[in-house]
């Protein structure tokens, strides 16, 4: 998707801000409807790869495609990090898990990425008000998971939910190391480096896994198909390029709401078209999550302009920067 470079109006604002909150919103269900025939990681490996394939492609064929090395190194670890630890776990997770409560319990990848920081060398400390909220945070997944509540109707399977939460620690420490990497590629370079990187890491966790046996092209359904050119197409390519260009022409605190917004869109969808369960907890949850989730990362914006001694604010236009301040889903391609 093409934007002006000068400075934006605001019709082309409201029209990127609208993708990131509705397309992102709505890739929990693509990949639930294309994991319902779909190998889960060839799905997702498949994905990447076409569309990390296609970005680089378009790149060669305009601006060119130039990447070192070392370059290619890190990128191929980030993509590893983020689409196999993260988008992998989370579409093998939604064969269990329905696409509204994954996108409410991925809804917490702020919480992860502020501790994995907080720990991480040179990283920023939470503040109290940040342990409020990441006490909050926890208390609302608790009460959305429920896992006392397994061996009864309407428990969430347990390895589902450790698959998810086990993507969104891959996610934060992808997007942290992505963050500190000192010879960053340009923008789009970086993000199809990431892609293909991680799609090939995900095309041999699929090899394991057996996906290529229980591959069966007859046996999958139109409706999954269309969900994974979906995905391809909007999820990995325009909506991700609406993201990158609002890195640029938009405040990192704006553009972080989709963190907000995303989880309710998934639930909506999920509800509208699968029947998906709507219950008052699942509501009440979501609304203490989502207030966590804006008490950190107001703090978090407040506290950018602090960096820790020796350690130098991160590029803006950066994709694994720009992809640590809202949810997680690896959104190089929605979650």
């Amino acid at each position: 998707m093409a934007f002006p470079s000068s400075a934006p109006s605001r019709t082309a604002l409201t029209i990127a801000f609208a993708v990131i909150y509705v397309v992102w919103g709505s890739t929990y269900l693509g990949i639930r409807l294309a994991v319902a025939t779909l190998p889960p990681f060839l799905m997702a490996g498949s994905r990447f790869l076409v569309a990390g394939g296609l970005m680089a492609g378009w790149l060669t064929a305009t601006s060119g495609f130039r990447a070192t090395a070392h370059q290619w190194r890190d990128n191929a670890v980030i993509g590893a990090f983020l689409l196999l630890g993260g988008n992998g776990l989370i579409s093998w997770a939604e064969q269990f898990i329905p696409s509204g409560m994954t996108a409410l319990l991925v809804g917490a990848q702020p919480l992860l990425m502020v501790l994995t920081e907080g720990i991480w060398p040179g990283g920023h400390r939470p503040t109290k008000i940040t342990w409020v909220g990441l006490a909050l945070g926890f208390a609302g997944v608790a009460w959305l998971a429920a896992p006392w509540q397994h061996a009864t109707a309407g428990g969430l399977k347990l390895g589902g939910l450790a698959a998810i939460f086990s993507g969104c620690v891959c996610w934060a420490f992808g997007s942290i190391y992505g963050r500190r990497v000192r010879q960053p590629a340009e923008t789009l370079t970086g993000a199809a480096m990431q892609m293909l990187g991680g799609g090939a890491a995900l095309m041999f966790v699929a090899l394991v896994h057996g996906d290529f046996a229980r591959f069966a092209p007859t046996a999958v359904s139109a409706r999954s198909w269309l969900a994974f050119g979906y995905l391809i197409v909007m999820g990995s390519l325009v909506g991700f390029s609406c993201f990158v260009w609002l890195m640029k022409h938009s405040t990192p605190t704006r553009v972080s709401t989709y963190a907000y917004v995303n989880p309710l869109v998934a639930v909506f969808l999920g509800w509208l078209i699968l029947g998906e369960p709507v219950t008052a907890r699942t509501l009440a949850a979501a609304a203490v999550i989502v207030a966590s989730v804006a008490i950190i990362t107001t703090q978090r914006s407040r506290g950018a302009a602090r960096p820790a001694a020796g350690f130098a604010p991160p590029d803006p236009g950066k994709p694994a920067d720009a992809l640590d301040i809202g949810r997680s889903s690896m959104k190089v391609g929605g979650s």
